[in-house]
């Protein structure tokens, strides 16, 4: 491979950066095996003026899912876990429970986001302001035996459903731990980290990670501010704390089929699979991985990760069949995940692929024919705890409409980076019902939007979206209509009101 041309990627760097302000950045491009290019830039901490290195400590959130899955993996190949056998026959410390007719997940269903459990536990944890799903982080719990003492809800039939779930991958990493008996952290530290040399990364703040841990920062009207350091409770979800230099080891060992310099972590055909759809509600879009989201880069399959922490923000994104692999650490962001890490990793892996930096075509034309079948208000599939994530994005649900000649997609939620809409940008030369959508503003990338569904009055539309799906409903249900009958309903009744008044007075 020819070496990489520095200047277009620090190009790069920049132009996202004066989008996306973080305080300090590291940047790794991993190539051949190793490190091939790395670019620090800004401070790890402004006190002290501690320059970003290779060697400075991030937090690196949901990334350690990948690494979850991975050891989930490793036990698969030794004969300990069957990927088809309910989740249950492996947990010893709590239990899942199905809701009434509905079926027990299996540990398949935990490394796909199928397996019918939320974001959040049941409906009362948004009572409880904090951190982790829940989870106050004044009052963190001990272990997961005491947080799942009722049982980890299963509310909808596992397959059916993708939604995206801390607590599933912490089930994961207790299943690790019931069937080693070896708690999880020890175990990241045997059986993957200390093989391919990450002798800096740890799921617990150890010293060697004390020492070397970046200052992580909130961006605010007045500048900078320290983010208030939260310990994660779900650790095999989220806690792993690492370096640009050693997720390369990682990154390296994934692209070159489960080995690296150091030792090898899985088979390469267990890899492979990882890498494969394991859920796929639709063929024009990516699905998911075990363990991993997949994506697309103008037919450059992709494969990875993005991690978020109060104050830090990461992304691994390899390229498998290019041999190319990215990552990103920075020491800014909020948990709304909007912040540099995202629109760089994306940025850097289509520059390293050759491709245009605009993942959004110009060279596809539109098709109005078709959009008075898509045009409507959706509503997510059913589930009100499964729903509470979804809600928490797109509010009441997504209205496709047609805004000045434009075919937009406007979710229904009074979030300021949402409810100005987006434009939906045809994304297949064949397909006029794939778009590809830029959701930057709101921390979710640019994703692939698909519309499916049969002739009127057959099957309903559906539009599938980061792999969530969200189903047509009748117009007479669309609460924006009820919210502004309502408002016209109250302005009327305001209007009747005063018109009595002055007509009672002399």
């Amino acid at each position: 491979m020819a070496a990489v041309d520095e200047l277009p990627l620090r190009q790069t760097v920049v132009e996202v950066l004066n989008r996306w302000p973080s305080a300090g950045v590291a940047v790794g491009v991993v190539r051949d095996g190793t490190l091939d290019w790395f670019l620090g830039h800004g401070v790890a901490d402004i006190r002290s003026k501690a320059p970003v290195t290779g060697d400075t400590v991030f937090r690196i959130g949901s990334v350690t899912k990948t690494m979850t899955a991975v050891a989930v993996l490793q036990l698969c190949e030794q004969g300990l876990i069957d990927l088809d056998a309910p989740a249950d026959e492996y947990l010893r410390t709590f239990r899942l429970t199905p809701a009434k007719g509905v079926s027990p997940p299996t540990v398949r269903h935990l490394l796909t986001h199928t397996a019918g459990i939320g974001y959040w536990r049941r409906l009362s944890d948004l009572l409880r302001p904090g951190v982790g799903s829940g989870v106050s982080a004044a009052r963190p719990v001990s272990s997961l035996a005491d947080y799942y003492h009722k049982g980890l809800p299963v509310e909808v039939e596992p397959g059916t459903k993708w939604m995206y779930s801390d607590h599933g991958i912490a089930t994961l990493g207790q299943i690790v731990e019931d069937v080693t008996g070896q708690p999880i952290d020890r175990y990241l530290r045997d059986r993957v980290f200390a093989p391919l040399g990450m002798e800096h990364t740890d799921l617990v703040r150890s010293e060697s990670v004390r020492a070397r841990l970046a200052t992580g920062y909130a961006l605010s009207r007045n500048g900078l501010k320290p983010a208030r350091f939260r310990e994660v409770p779900l650790v095999a979800a989220g806690g792993v704390y690492s370096t640009t230099s050693d997720l390369a080891h990682y990154v390296a060992a994934l692209l070159s089929g489960g080995s690296a310099a150091h030792g090898r972590i899985l088979k390469p055909e267990t890899l492979t699979s990882m890498f494969e759809p394991h859920y796929q509600p639709d063929p024009r879009v990516p699905g998911m991985g075990l363990g991993f989201l997949l994506g697309d880069e103008d037919g450059h399959r992709s494969v990875g990760h993005d991690g978020v922490v109060a104050g830090f923000l990461s992304v691994i994104s390899l390229a498998p069949d290019d041999g190319i692999g990215v990552v990103v650490l920075t020491n800014t962001g909020r948990l709304d995940s909007r912040g540099a890490a995202q629109p760089l990793a994306s940025a850097l892996l289509r520059r390293l692929l050759g491709l245009p930096d605009d993942p959004l075509r110009a060279d596809l034309p539109q098709h109005p024919e078709v959009w008075g079948e898509i045009c409507g208000w959706y509503g997510p599939d059913p589930g009100p705890v499964t729903n509470l994530f979804t809600r928490a994005v797109f509010g009441a649900g997504i209205e496709v409409r047609v805004r000045r000649g434009h075919l937009m997609l406007q979710p229904m939620t009074p979030l300021p980076p949402m409810r100005s809409g987006f434009l939906l940008h045809p994304d297949d030369p064949e397909d006029p019902y794939v778009f590809r959508v830029d959701f930057a503003a709101a921390g979710l990338g640019t994703l692939r939007v698909a519309f499916s569904g049969g002739p009127e009055g057959e099957r309903p539309m559906r539009l599938l979206v980061n792999g969530m799906s969200f189903e047509k409903r009748p117009d007479a249900r669309n609460p924006r209509l009820w919210a502004r009958g309502l408002s016209a309903g109250g302005a009327a009744a305001v209007a009747i009101h005063r018109g009595i008044r002055r007509a009672r007075t002399p």
